[in-house]
């Protein structure tokens, strides 16, 4: 089996990556990251995906992004919350956090180097999304094309490093329509950016509403 390396967040999408990529036959590595965010149950809920889901091994890095601020997730900022669908769909939210996945693919993609992989997989959507731009087709296919120029499995080795985006292209009604298919189990997963201390999500904050949109969307039950 081929390896990747998959990024997984513990939410509904990257769960959703991680169930397909082992659908199309990968070994699976899943990297998760603890970068401060005030979402930490996510974790938890990423370490019980890669499990349920037949990921060869979970790993958890620390990245500090608590350092440099400037997000509702990583600093002392209030999470947007009730915001109608044409406002979540306008503009980049505070609860962007500065090149958060430029960040993560680039350690994911130092670890499928050791690992002598070229695939990585990556749950970003440029349709139902909060309007990030890492999550555009275009930052994917740069980062893809730098992976391959930066790396001496690239430059030296003839390594052609992909990243997969299964769910660029899909709504979230499509993601969740995706994920009951592959039998994620979606009620362990998290969406929320500012859930209770419980774990419980707001059921306010745009990942909320744009998660409850998609299961009606689909006409499905998020249990």
């Amino acid at each position: 089996m081929k390896r990747a390396v998959v990024l997984l967040s513990g939410g509904l999408d990257s769960a959703t990556v991680l169930a397909w990529m082992r659908r199309e036959g990968f070994a699976c590595h899943a990297l998760s990251f603890r970068y401060g965010q005030r979402h930490g149950i996510e974790l938890h809920r990423a370490s019980e995906l890669a499990r349920a889901l037949g990921a060869v091994e979970h790993k958890v890095t620390e990245i500090d992004l608590r350092a440099f601020g400037g997000s509702a997730l990583t600093a002392d900022i209030a999470v947007p919350k009730d915001r109608d669908e044409s406002t979540i769909a306008h503009g980049v939210p505070i609860t962007y956090v500065p090149a958060r996945n430029t960040i993560f693919l680039a350690f994911a993609l130092a670890y499928a180097e050791t690992l002598g992989a070229s695939d990585l997989a990556i749950g970003v959507n440029a349709i139902d999304y909060s309007g990030y731009p890492d999550c555009r087709p275009e930052f994917i296919a740069a980062f893809e094309h730098l992976a391959n120029l930066a790396t001496k499995a690239g430059a030296q080795e003839g390594a052609r490093f992909r990243i997969h985006t299964p769910l660029q292209s899909l709504s979230k009604a499509g993601i969740v329509r995706l994920a009951l298919e592959l039998g994620v189990p979606v009620a362990r997963t998290i969406s929320c950016y500012d859930p209770g201390t419980d774990g419980e999500p707001c059921g306010r904050c745009d990942a909320c509403l744009l998660r409850r949109k998609g299961f009606l969307e689909a006409g499905a039950v998020d249990a």
